[in-house]
């Protein structure tokens, strides 16, 4: 029988614990009912063990999770109020723990920092693991350091630095799309591709997250992290091999080859926030109104870049990184448009370009075709 894991969440009564880690365990129980989990839930607030177990049992039923495995979690399952910074009970709280161990830091940057840095002051668990999301670290500077301190902890292949938004199905979809599809891979390239889009609007006001996203912004908390990397993934060159590894140093080569377009910050860019209104029958109020807010920051909610990416393929082709809250459409997906085609003399109007569509809120495809017109075949019409 496989060894029972110990999932730790560090910070398991937050906002990310709630949305996606718990409903995530409870998908992975739901295809894997036989996998031995061992959770407990850890953080400042002043929970009981059933509230816990009352909170992880809700997000298991809502995830389709089989009844027996919820069962078993939840009886298992226990919550540690504790000081997710202090040594002396993150020591504690490791002593009490069986091999294998995964700490996952559900974490501000700057918390799971100071997290690490007590972790570093006493002897680890063989074979612990720690799962890091993102952002990692403030800015570059900051960045650097928690990957030096994450070194010293435990070996690399047992970092793992999670970014959620990449784990969408429709994310992970694009690598079959681009490399497996004869139709596809020819033409994504500079010679036929005109510009491309990468939007992730949303519906969603600030929905009481302040403490986090007044100081992080729509740039940081959306641009420079996922939607830079779908960029990487959707516009890097063929694998030889579906490896971790290589698809890493695959993105990291289009990550390096990026520039702002025209290399102007000011002209490449905009930003804006949300002010009152109405959406979907909800009352929106100004965000700089929203309870927790500091108008001061200046925080922006939409953001929206363009960039360039100086290589063979995509030389010459804008990108364009959108993000933001509180949009009517709320559109989550990839915009393709193809540079015309030639066609001859006769049709009475001019074709539109080419367009796909790559759903990543849903998993929808479309393919925006000209054809003859259904009254005349010589009108071009969009299908």
């Amino acid at each position: 029988m496989a060894k029972t894991v110990n999932l730790v969440i560090l910070g398991a009564s937050g906002d990310l614990t709630h949305r996606l880690l718990l409903p995530g365990l409870g998908t992975l129980l739901k295809a894997q009912p036989k996998r031995r989990v061992r959770l407990i839930g850890a953080a400042t607030d002043g929970l009981t063990d059933e509230q816990w177990r009352q909170r992880v049992s809700d997000a298991l039923s809502d995830s389709g999770c089989g009844p027996k495995a919820a069962r078993r979690l939840v009886s298992g399952t226990r919550y540690v109020g504790m000081d997710c910074t202090d040594p002396a009970q993150l020591q504690a709280l490791l002593a009490d723990l069986s091999e294998p161990v995964v700490l996952y830091f559900a974490l501000p940057p700057a918390v799971s920092m100071r997290a690490c840095e007590a972790l570093a002051t006493f002897p680890l668990p063989d074979g612990l693991s720690l799962a890091i999301e993102k952002p990692f670290g403030t800015d570059l500077a900051s960045a650097r350091r928690f990957n030096e301190l994450l070194t010293r902890l435990v070996p690399e292949d047992r970092v793992f630095r999670v970014d959620h938004f990449l784990g969408k199905s429709t994310v992970l979809n694009l690598l079959g799309l681009r490399f497996t599809n004869r139709f596809f891979e020819p033409v994504w390239n500079r010679e036929n591709v005109e510009r491309i889009e990468i939007i992730a609007d949303e519906k969603l006001a600030l929905e009481g997250r302040s403490g986090y996203y007044d100081h992080a912004g729509a740039l940081k908390d959306m641009i420079q992290s996922h939607l830079l990397l779908v960029m990487a993934l959707l516009c890097m060159e063929a694998p030889n091999r579906i490896e971790a590894r290589e698809l890493r140093d695959l993105q990291a080569h289009v990550l390096r080859a990026t520039r702002l377009w025209d290399d102007d910050p000011v002209a490449a860019s905009r930003r804006a926030r949300y002010v009152a209104g109405t959406l979907d029958d909800r009352e929106i109020p100004d965000y700089v109104n929203e309870p927790g807010v500091d108008a001061a920051r200046g925080t922006e909610t939409l953001a929206e870049v363009t960039v360039e990416i100086r290589n063979a393929r995509w030389h010459g082709v804008p990108i364009r990184l959108r993000s933001g809250k509180a949009l009517g459409d709320g559109f989550r997906g990839i915009i393709g448009v193809f540079k015309p085609a030639w066609q001859p003399l006769g049709f009475h109007n001019l074709g539109d370009p080419n367009v796909v569509v790559i759903g990543m809120a849903d998993e929808v495809l479309q393919l925006k075709l000209n054809t003859n017109g259904a009254m005349d075949k010589l009108d071009l019409e969009e299908t």
